[in-house]
């Protein structure tokens, strides 16, 4: 199988190229500097320089784009809007790196995680421009897409316990009553989705075991 992953040089980006890489998929880390990651090829091109042609021929791309700055905040819609145009049409899965905050905490999706009273306010920003993006996406029908949101607190160094529970669009909690996941359990739950390709335009979530 053949994989790219955009923004690959990212924690979340190296940790979804090292899980690919060792099920032994065929990598390409799309870069704009020096390839940081064990994919073993590269795209050296910004993302919003990519076109049709760089993308061919794969059965999948990861987005990994993150900003986090108010003046970068827009570049959530902007990027993954240009990523679905490139891969308009095709046969090439689209996966997202998602947010949390959009998950549901009802049954009639009607409040989000980043409604809540207890929501920190400086991820607020953040939470509204992916959410956005996710509602931008959910009106493609012409991309094979599917978004994957983390757990509440995604943890960048946390352990690889290889044990996720796989959940849909509302905040689901493990047995501990936690909303959790590291980076490298995230990681699995991604390639397997790639393996499997079981939620095509669907947003999925996942949580620790």
């Amino acid at each position: 199988m053949k994989i790219a992953v955009v923004c690959a040089n990212g924690k979340a980006g190296q940790l979804i190229v090292k899980e690919a890489v060792n099920r032994g998929f065929e990598v390409t880390a799309v870069v704009k500097g020096e390839n940081r990651s064990a994919a073993q090829n590269a795209i050296v091109k910004d993302l919003f320089d990519l076109t049709a042609s760089d993308l061919a021929g794969f059965d999948a791309v990861v987005d990994a784009f993150g900003a986090w700055t108010p003046e970068t905040l827009p570049l959530h819609s902007t990027s993954l809007k240009h990523l679905c145009d490139v891969l308009s049409g095709t046969d090439t899965r689209l996966l997202i790196v998602g947010g949390a905050g959009s998950l549901y905490v009802n049954a009639e999706h009607t409040a989000c995680v980043s409604d809540g009273a207890d929501f920190p306010e400086m991820f607020k920003p953040l939470a509204g421009a992916m959410a956005k993006a996710l509602g931008e996406l959910r009106k493609r029908n012409d991309v094979k897409w599917t978004y994957i949101s983390p757990a509440g607190d995604f943890q960048a160094d946390g352990e690889r316990s290889g044990k996720y529970i796989l959940a849909g669009e509302e905040l689901t909690l493990n047995s501990r009553g936690e909303s959790i996941i590291s980076y490298a359990d995230y990681a699995i739950a991604m390639v397997d989705e790639i393996e499997k390709g079981d939620h095509i335009g669907q947003r999925i979530s996942v949580v620790r075991e």
